[in-house]
């Protein structure tokens, strides 16, 4: 299949919203930043049935289970109030899965699949290097709590009862 078949399809993908193309934050930074958009299956019963995955039981052993966490982005950019998405990632392997521009705010949401999140190398260099102002990363315990200064644990529940990932943000 050609390079531009390829793409077309993914283009329809995306329209048809199967698909999520998030296109990478760009700093001025000296470090090599990944350029290429990150692609997401939106519905993670639709990913589940691709990898053949059908009980709970073999999701939690399958090698792509941090990939079905990735549902969260969803939820985060259908609930949090943003002006554009980006993801962001460096060449030597820091990552962020979302920076959100509000107003002429940068913030930063990584998402966890373990019961007790901290505050990684990859959050620390993205503070650092975008100037995020805050970052929650969303995991699927029960209590939120700080982290680190402007980093706060946040459980997924909290989203889907209509919470806010930063609740002083206007």
């Amino acid at each position: 299949m050609s390079e531009s078949t390829t793409r077309r399809y993914l283009e329809l993908l995306t329209d048809a919203f199967m698909v999520r193309q998030l296109q990478p934050w760009h700093a001025n930074l000296i470090k090599r930043q990944v350029k290429a958009p990150k692609m997401y299956i939106r519905d993670s019963g639709l990913l589940h049935q691709l990898l053949g995955i059908r009980t709970a039981k073999e999701l939690l052993t399958h090698p792509k289970v941090g990939a079905s966490w990735d549902f969260v982005i969803e939820q985060v950019l259908a609930g949090e109030a943003h002006d554009e998405a980006y993801f962001w990632a460096t060449h030597q392997g820091a990552e962020l899965d979302l920076v959100l521009r509000h107003g002429g705010r940068l913030l930063g949401v990584e998402c966890k699949r373990t019961d007790t999140p901290s505050l990684t190398p990859s959050i620390r260099i993205a503070r650092a290097d975008l100037g995020l102002e805050r970052v929650a990363v969303i995991y699927p315990g029960i209590r939120r709590y700080a982290l680190a200064e402007g980093v706060e644990a946040v459980p997924l529940d909290s989203l889907a009862s209509g919470q806010r990932l930063f609740p002083d943000e206007v």
